[in-house]
């Protein structure tokens, strides 16, 4: 029979009355790899959402043409609210863990690879639009990303995110009451 996981992301050892005698061992690196990995879907998903992409969300033709002034602060809005609710997202299944050790490393970890997975994104998306978008006539202002700050939104949430659930699991919980002395 094989022992059932509660989440793919759990890091900690396996203890209890449900361990064998050998324990599992932390799985730390999910916490880079995964948001690096979900990065390759997200650029795809900015390049269809945005303005000069497949432009789903608008559907607007004037903003179809990636080298449209008009389509840029739309196209850098759509990846920061992508990346913006993947931030999110990863901190809220970073926050599940906060009473189990490595809470630190595991912090580290999702912010670095959130930071690697906007890069990726970013690339992802560059990428696709190269592959499946129409000619830009000016190559120069072709389907890309004016707003480097947009990149920062995914570590930037998990960090935040993490720090104020943290923050609010710490003031709702009761302090210890200490011994009573003989």
């Amino acid at each position: 029979m094989t022992k059932p996981t509660s989440n793919v992301l759990d890091s900690a050892p396996v203890t209890g009355a449900g361990a064998d005698t050998e324990t599992r061992a932390p799985r730390w690196w999910l916490w880079l790899a995964v948001p690096v990995a979900s990065g390759i879907g997200l650029g795809l998903v900015w390049w269809v959402l945005a303005p000069g992409g497949l432009n789903v969300i608008s559907g607007n033709p004037a903003l179809a043409d990636p080298s449209a002034s008009a389509g840029r602060f739309p196209r850098d809005v759509v990846l920061a609210g992508i990346l913006l609710l993947a931030g999110c997202f990863t901190a809220i299944l970073l926050d599940s863990k906060v009473q189990k050790p490595g809470q630190g490393i595991r912090t580290f970890l999702a912010v670095l690879g959130g930071a690697a997975g906007a890069l990726v994104a970013w690339q992802v998306g560059l990428l696709a639009a190269q592959w499946w978008g129409p000619v830009s006539s000016d190559a120069a202002n072709g389907f890309s990303l004016r707003s480097m700050a947009a990149l920062l939104l995914w570590p930037g949430a998990i960090a935040l995110v993490t720090f104020f659930l943290t923050l609010f699991g710490l003031m709702g919980r009761q302090p210890e009451a200490e011994p009573l002395d003989p």
